[in-house]
């Protein structure tokens, strides 16, 4: 199959182009570089002992997307390209919907006009909002609280429109939990630029000396030890729930949303726990207060994902930090 990755540079594309590439599948990686670099696309041709195809263009170019989709006979569509920032988001709602809803017009305009009507759209767990209750399944009602949280919803309707338009369209919407680790390789992971706005690259830049402190938001929520709880899911865990999506597609036309996680949660300080067992280092941490909007547990329900994409999540909690410490060590040599 030939398989067309927008974003196919970023943290979650790049580790899905590994995977299908190791499938069989042709991949193009389609980028605007804009958090990422042209490095990104050497490792992956390293790992996967090939040469992979990799254009620069932006999402919002129609006609070049149209182009590539033609000139490549791409069969199917991933797309991860946007910004992924919740506190971003909320500072710049604009560009926002400009670089995640607006580019996903384009991106379908280009993809009706080359006649390519299978589509992964990368989405987030944060179109739920806070828990009505727990484990969020596909059920659980929509309700995101911040301008990132919208546009992936927003996306998500607009797809759903479409797949009921045109029973040629098939369409799933993975909604991911919290994506960590790093492949095995240590030649491509989450290297976000500036300051990293999640958890696990920021304890990793804490463990390698870049910086020198983790914040702990919190320490007083209902929880085993009162600091949040998240669902971590390794990202080759995702990328292979994205090469399972591709196979259920080509027998489920129509729209499906799909959680993408564990099924439970870790917290803060099991987590820094765990980078410290799986580095070998020490990780100083203080507490400040909670920030507005966080929430006690946020964890998935993984059924739909078990019975419809034969996915289920393998790689534990040590082996997402422990690949996480090797390409942050590959990282601080190079």
């Amino acid at each position: 199959m030939n398989v067309l990755l927008t974003g196919g540079l970023g943290y979650i594309g790049s580790h899905t182009a590994v995977v299908l590439s190791h499938l069989g599948n042709q991949i193009t990686l389609y980028d605007n570089l804009s958090n990422s670099t042209e490095i990104v696309a050497k490792n992956i041709e390293k790992i996967c002992g090939q040469k992979i195809n990799f254009v620069k263009g932006d999402v919002r170019n129609t006609e070049t997307l149209k182009h590539v989709l033609t000139s490549f006979k791409i069969d199917s569509v991933i797309h991860f390209a946007g910004s992924k920032s919740v506190a971003e988001s909320v500072k710049e709602p604009i560009e926002y919907y400009d670089n995640n809803v607006q580019s996903t017009i384009s991106l379908l305009c280009a993809m009706r006009l080359a006649q390519v009507k299978s589509l992964v759209f990368s989405s987030s767990a944060t179109v739920y909002g806070d828990p009505l209750y727990l484990p969020f399944d596909e059920q659980h009602p929509t309700n995101p609280i911040s301008p990132y949280g919208r546009s992936k919803l927003h996306i998500e309707e607009m797809l759903a429109d479409v797949a009921a338009s045109d029973s040629e369209w098939c369409i799933a919407c993975l909604r991911y939990f919290n994506p960590v680790g790093a492949h095995d390789s240590g030649l491509i992971g989450e290297n976000p630029k500036g300051i990293p706005s999640n958890l696990m690259p920021y304890i990793a830049q804490v463990a390698s000396g870049l910086r020198e402190v983790l914040n702990v938001f919190g320490n007083d929520y209902p929880t085993r030890d009162g600091t949040g709880v998240r669902d971590y899911v390794h990202v080759m865990d995702i990328a292979d729930g994205h090469a399972a999506a591709l196979t259920y597609l080509r027998k489920h036309p129509s729209w499906q949303s799909i959680n993408l996680g564990t099924g439970q949660g870790y917290s803060v300080l099991e987590i820094i726990d765990a980078f410290e067992v799986a580095s070998g280092k020490s990780i100083p941490f203080r507490v400040v207060p909670r920030r507005a909007g966080d929430i006690a547990e946020f964890y998935s329900s993984t059924i739909i994902a078990q019975r419809e994409l034969k996915w289920k999540a393998s790689r534990d909690l040590i082996n997402m930090c422990a690949s996480t410490w090797k390409f942050q060590t590959q990282l601080t040599k190079s």
